[in-house]
């Protein structure tokens, strides 16, 4: 699991190739490399290491990023993007929010200002790119760039695809969390720890759980929200504050949006702070004393939501709280007082805070960046699958291959064959979920494997899923007679729901966990009665001669018992009469095969 060579200045690992580190954040973001063997972040001309996740397009074509599109909005609220990161990935419709108005793009998905998210993203890397570039003065073209962890298939590829729009190689899609573990674990490679990594930034929240031990980071388990972050708290002040905030037009919503952050951000350092926004629809005036317990108020059922995967993450991962060696508070809407209350109460101790809130996990991407670059010393990183990937198998069952919290890169496969007599096709559903049933998890994708018309159950199609060290999944599909290979790489997931629906799938797979087995126990049952009912029913027309009276007697009270646990719906019934029919039979087959088998020998003499 670590490579034991990888000391630094050893003329084995260290290959001096720059390679940037970099957290693009929702609402801001940063850029870092290794220098002399050290992790530094890099800073802008004014000296500020972190740049605002906002670009402005002109009118004209003209583009500016960071605080200079910041300054516009005021202006050109209808120009400047902020929070793209929400859109990464997503299907039209998903999102129904946004400070732009969004538009259909041609394959589906979302498009601002007639440009992809893709694009957007791709003008806040290059702002990075020539950031790093101006302070190494050298030329950066690869990068590893951090997501959260609970980025699906869909978004991790997403952010790849800017990296390249950007003029990057994008060597490693690092999960945040992770990052952030490779920040605190820097000093502390030869200790064994497991950490929570509770990550609240300005749009998406995740908690982690990570084992580190000499250089080793494994996530034992993850949960998340990529809808849950400061932002919502500033909009949940605004609208408390104004409560005709939805009817204003864009530029006086960012007034407002504008003051509700600064507010927020003052009341983490005092009690109360006053709320000032002249003019902010043209004619009106608002100013008004906020308390710091009025925003917590405000702030309560968001942290709520947080602790919610706090506790799912911790009963994945089969960790409790007294097992864990810290809790690291990450992202900048944990500076929030009733956020880092709120945590210690759950976890039973005082959150660790000496990682800072906006550069950890920019920090640890570039520790990792550096690791692959060969310039500082060789550690693993063994990152999960959140959700359970499989396939659709005869009967509408999930079948999963790779099951939720796998650590990554992995790959795994099984065999499948024919279901019907003359097929020629298969058509391979890849889904993701947890629920026991096809129709009640996401399809990600699906493709047809063309094969060869056999009987039933004699053609053979091997389907194999790969993930790489990015968390991108790859669908392999072998038709075992020809050799010849399907490949497909899943990067658009079409998978119209929001990041909520991903907490309630999980909830709901324990919620209906009983049900669901008793439905999957069902059409299993059922699709071996409907096999073996006429096949017996053959057998004996056919052969009768082979069965004594009393053993056909017994056959044939359990084909009835089937049949009526068939007509009565009931799972366990069905496959208990199942179990005796096929246990009534077995002597019966096997006079058949040696039948079979002696007239063979006859035709051969």
């Amino acid at each position: 699991m670590i490579d034991p060579a990888g000391a630094p200045g050893e003329s084995g690992n260290v290959t001096g190739e720059l390679i940037l580190g970099i957290d693009l954040g929702t609402t801001q973001s940063a850029v870092g490399a290794v220098e002399s063997g050290f992790p530094i972040l890099l800073a802008d001309a004014d000296g500020r290491r972190i740049t605002p996740s906002a670009v402005w397009f002109g009118a004209d074509g003209a583009v500016e990023v960071g605080r200079k599109a910041l300054r516009r909005r005021t202006v050109e609220p209808g120009r400047v993007v902020t929070s793209v990161k929400r859109l990464m990935g997503r299907r039209h419709g998903e999102e129904r929010e946004f400070c732009v108005p969004m538009e259909r793009a041609a394959d589906g998905g979302v498009k601002v200002l007639g440009r992809s998210p893709e694009e957007v993203s791709a003008e806040i890397l290059k702002e990075l790119k020539r950031i790093a570039e101006m302070r190494l003065e050298r030329p950066a073209g690869k990068a590893v760039i951090t997501v959260p962890a609970y980025f699906n298939d869909a978004q991790r590829a997403a952010t790849k695809r800017a990296g390249e729009l950007a003029g990057l190689e994008v060597v490693r899609i690092l999960s945040e969390p992770t990052a952030a573990a490779l920040a605190y674990g820097l000093d502390k490679l030869g200790e064994r720890s497991r950490v929570a990594v509770y990550d609240l930034g300005g749009g998406t929240f995740d908690l982690s759980v990570l084992e580190m031990q000499d250089g080793v980071f494994q996530v034992l388990a993850t949960r998340g929200d990529t809808r849950l972050g400061g932002d919502d708290l500033d909009l949940a002040l605004a609208r408390g504050l104004a409560p005709d905030f939805d009817t204003l037009d864009a530029a006086a919503k960012v007034r407002l949006l504008d003051e509700a952050e600064r507010v927020k951000r003052a009341l983490s350092e005092r009690e109360s702070e006053t709320f000032r926004a002249p003019f902010y629809d043209g004619s009106r005036s608002l100013e008004t004393e906020v308390t710091r317990a009025e925003l917590e108020a405000l702030a309560k059922p968001l942290v709520a939501r947080t602790l919610t995967c706090c506790r799912q993450a911790l009963s994945d991962a089969g960790t409790g709280v007294a097992e864990l060696d810290a809790v690291v508070l990450v992202g900048g809407s944990t500076r929030i007082p009733a956020v880092r209350r709120a945590v210690a109460e759950l976890f039973g101790r005082e959150p660790d805070l000496s990682q800072h809130p906006d550069e950890a996990v920019a920090l640890g991407a570039t520790i990792q960046a550096g690791v692959l670059g060969g310039t500082m010393r060789r550690m693993v990183l063994l990152d999960v699958t959140p959700l359970s990937l499989g396939v659709e198998t005869f009967g509408g069952l999930m079948n999963v291959i790779i099951p939720r919290n796998t650590t990554i890169p992995c790959k795994a496969g099984e065999m499948f064959t024919n279901a019907a007599t003359g097929q020629a096709l298969m058509r391979v559903r890849v889904l993701q979920g947890e629920r026991e049933m096809a129709r009640d998890n996401w399809e990600l994708g699906n493709f047809e494997v063309p094969f060869e018309p056999m009987p039933k159950g004699q053609a053979r199609v091997g389907v194999q899923f790969r993930i790489d060290e990015n968390g991108i999944l790859e669908v392999l599909a072998r038709d075992v007679g020809t050799g010849r290979d399907t490949v497909v790489e899943i990067r658009n997931a079409a998978v119209d729901v929001d990041d909520a629906a991903v907490e309630k799938m999980v909830g709901e797979s324990v919620e209906h966990a009983f049900d669901d087995m008793a439905e999957r126990i069902f059409t299993e049952a059922r699709l071996k009665a409907e096999e073996l009912l006429p096949a017996v029913a053959q057998a004996l027309a056919d052969a009768g001669d082979l069965v004594a009276a009393g053993e056909r007697q017994e056959i044939e009270q359990a084909a009835a018992a089937v049949r009526e646990a068939l007509a009565a719906g009931l799972p366990n019934p069905l496959k208990a009469a199942v179990q005796r029919l096929d246990k009534a039979t077995e002597a019966f087959a096997a006079a058949l095969v040696e039948r079979a088998m002696e007239e063979a020998l006859m035709r051969r003499m």
